[in-house]
């Protein structure tokens, strides 16, 4: 299984590509994490917000590799807890489809990303910066996976 992780933005710092990358090659064959960048429509002075973030939501639909499930980074969306997100997982990795993940830009995703979504996923109530992001759903992705191989990385 392969779960695509498709995220407004590029040009990382070194320390988002790094904490993406470590857990990234931790998973396995079975279940691989994969990073489709989307490039940020250009913001200036006075940028119209709502057509960037459509124009960022058809970019990033565009992307959605053919048959995935798709899951929404959403602040709206259903909190899981580690054992919730291994049994969510377990699924993913018996239903045998790949999933994609959407991660919006500053303005987050546009409605036609969230209306595509099967499932709206929260990782926090919180309003994290879009490159932590990155890292904290690869870590929370290894971890789940970790509980489910019976890795002792869970604890």
């Amino acid at each position: 299984m392969n779960i695509y992780l498709l995220a407004v933005g590029n040009r990382m710092p070194g320390w988002v590509a790094q904490g993406y990358n470590e857990y990234a090659k931790r998973l396995t064959a079975d279940c691989r994490l994969k990073l489709i960048e989307i490039a940020p429509v250009k913001r200036g002075k006075n940028a119209d917000l709502a057509r960037i973030k459509h124009s960022e939501g058809e970019k990033i639909l565009a992307a959605v590799p053919k048959s995935c499930l798709v899951i929404a980074m959403e602040v709206t969306g259903k909190a899981w807890s580690t054992e919730q997100l291994a049994q969510q997982m377990n699924g993913w990795l018996h239903g045998g489809q790949d999933v994609a993940l959407l991660i919006g830009g500053p303005e987050g995703l546009s409605h036609e990303c969230i209306s595509r979504a099967n499932i709206l996923w929260s990782l926090s109530p919180l309003t994290l910066p879009h490159p932590l992001v990155r890292v904290v759903l690869s870590e929370q992705l290894y971890r789940a996976y970790s509980v489910l191989k019976n890795h002792p990385y869970h604890r």
